[in-house]
């Protein structure tokens, strides 16, 4: 079986805006991610791979 790709790189670059938003709040990474329903080392992942776009 394989895997199902969840989400387009649209929505994973506005997720991992929401962490940059939530950390900025105070929150801790962990908490964020979770906030965004997704663990931590797939927001680190998400991160790598997109971070640098802007869209």
């Amino acid at each position: 079986m394989g895997r199902q790709k969840a989400h387009t790189p649209e929505e994973i670059v506005a997720r991992l805006r929401q962490v940059e938003v939530l950390t900025g709040q105070g929150k801790s990474v962990v908490e964020a991610a979770r906030a965004i329903g997704v663990s931590e080392p797939t927001y680190y992942r998400w991160r790598a791979e997109f971070g640098g776009l802007k869209l």
